[in-house]
C-alpha cells in the first residue's frame, strides 16, 4: 500500500536511506542495502532479491516509464511518496527515475553457486574499488561469465558506488564474497583450473587454454595477487605491454581476459 507523503529530509525514514548509503556497517547491522532507478530495480527483483521499501516521486516518475514497475509492488511492498525535494536528497546520482528501494541483503555461499559444465569464473582478491568491482561485474556479464568471485574483500557487494557502476550487473552474476582459502579449496574441489594474472613466470594469456572449467584470477593494481593464489594457479598468464607503464586497470585486464575465453569457447 501507499502509504503517507514524506516532505521532509528529517524524517527518519529518509535519514535511515542516507546512512544505509553512507555506512557499511549500517547496512550490515539493518540487512539492507539501497538501489536507486528502474533498470537497476528490476534486475533485482529478477534476481530474487525482496523488496523492503519503494519510496518514489511521481512528478519524476512521470517523465519516465517507472510507474509500472512501482505499481506492480504496491499491493506488497510498503511504498512511500517523497517529495522532489526530498527525493533529489536522497539519490545518489542523477537521472534515477524518482525510484529509490530498500532491498534486503543475501548473502550467498560458494555452495549456492549453481556452474554449468566447464564454468568460466571471475576471482578478485581484495579488491579495493567498488567502480573497479562494478565495472569487472559489467565484463562478466556481457561474457556470460558463470560468476564473480570476491576474496577477502575490502569493499562490501551492497556498496553504492558499485552497484551504480554495475548498472545492475551485481544482480545478473551470481556474485560471492569469501576468503581466498575458501575459493582455492572449492575450485580444486570442481577440477576449475585456476589462471592467475601476474607479470612473473607467466605466459601470454592467448596461448593459454581456456575452453575447460577456468577461474582467471586477479589481484589489486598496487600488490598484485598473494603467494596462496600464485602456488595454486595451474598457469600464470599475461597480457603484453608494449608500453612504457607496467599495468592495465584491473576491470580493462578482466574484460580482455573474459573476452579471450570467449573467443576460445565460440
Amino acid at each position: 500500500m501507499v502509504d503517507n507523503l514524506i516532505s521532509s529530509a528529517q524524517n527518519p525514514k529518509i535519514k535511515k536511506i542516507l546512512s544505509l548509503q553512507q555506512k557499511s556497517s549500517e547496512r550490515r547491522k539493518e540487512g539492507l542495502f539501497i538501489v536507486e532507478g528502474q533498470r537497476e530495480l528490476q534486475h533485482c527483483i529478477n534476481a530474487g532479491f525482496e523488496i523492503d521499501t519503494i519510496f518514489f516521486c511521481p512528478s519524476i516518475l512521470e517523465g519516465y516509464d517507472t510507474e509500472g514497475v512501482v505499481m506492480s509492488l504496491l499491493p506488497e511492498v510498503r511504498n512511500f511518496e517523497v517529495t522532489v525535494d526530498v527525493y533529489n536528497k536522497i539519490a545518489y546520482r542523477g537521472g534515477t527515475e524518482g525510484v529509490v528501494a530498500e532491498v534486503k541483503v543475501k548473502k550467498p555461499a560458494l555452495s549456492s553457486l549453481a556452474l554449468k559444465e566447464n564454468p568460466l569464473i571471475v576471482v578478485l582478491e581484495s579488491v579495493e574499488k567498488p567502480g573497479n568491482l562494478g565495472a569487472i561485474l559489467r565484463s562478466a556479464d556481457a561474457a556470460a561469465a558463470d560468476a564473480v568471485i570476491v576474496c577477502d574483500p575490502l569493499t562490501d557487494l551492497y556498496n553504492p558506488n558499485l552497484i551504480r557502476s554495475s548498472i545492475g550487473a551485481i544482480f545478473s552474476v551470481p556474485c560471492v564474497a569469501c576468503s581466498s582459502e575458501e575459493c582455492i579449496a572449492f575450485l580444486k574441489s570442481k577440477d576449475i583450473r585456476i589462471l592467475t594474472a601476474q607479470l612473473q613466470d607467466s605466459e601470454l594469456y592467448y596461448d593459454t587454454d581456456m575452453k575447460c572449467g577456468t577461474a582467471i584470477v586477479m589481484g589489486t593494481e598496487a600488490t598484485g595477487l598473494t603467494d596462496a593464489w600464485r602456488k595454486a594457479a595451474d598457469a600464470h598468464i599475461r597480457i603484453p605491454m608494449l608500453g612504457k607503464l607496467d599495468s592495465l586497470n584491473v576491470s580493462v585486464s578482466a574484460a580482455i581476459l573474459l573476452f579471450e575465453a570467449v573467443r576460445q569457447r565460440n
